[in-house]
């Protein structure tokens, strides 16, 4: 039996893994991104959110809630969706260079490095996004 679960079509659903390096700095690249994601891991997709560049600053309370994009689905929500039913992971070195520690980040936000989204990337079934 297969690890991965199945899309309301009945095929294999893949990993979806995506890299979003926007922030407020570009909301609407970094509102698609977490829209993707969110709609993906509520579809039953294993999905892995990567919080890089501009968008490390989501990792931390609060900090989504200060996005606002007319007419986009409230982040704070999104974030809540993909961590309902994925995993969401914020740059090792984009936290460092924020000042950002393990202590800091939403529960169930994880800081990894770039060997594991290459593995994450890399796995049988996945598909890579990057916004």
């Amino acid at each position: 039996m297969s690890p991965f679960p199945r899309s309301y079509s009945g095929r294999m659903a893949k990993n979806l893994v995506i890299k979003v390096t926007a922030g407020s700095d570009a909301p609407e690249r970094c509102s698609q991104a977490f829209t993707v994601a969110a709609v993906a891991a509520a579809s039953g997709v294993e999905v892995s959110l990567w919080l890089t560049g501009e968008s490390a600053w989501f990792a931390l309370p609060g900090r989504a809630a200060e996005f606002e994009l007319p007419h986009a689905a409230p982040l704070p929500e999104l974030i809540d969706g993909v961590l309902a039913g994925g995993r969401v992971t914020l740059c090792t070195q984009c936290a460092a260079r924020r000042g950002i520690e393990e202590k800091d980040v939403l529960e169930g936000v994880r800081i990894a490095g770039a060997q594991v989204f290459v593995s994450e990337a890399m796995a049988d079934g996945a598909q890579a996004l990057v916004y």
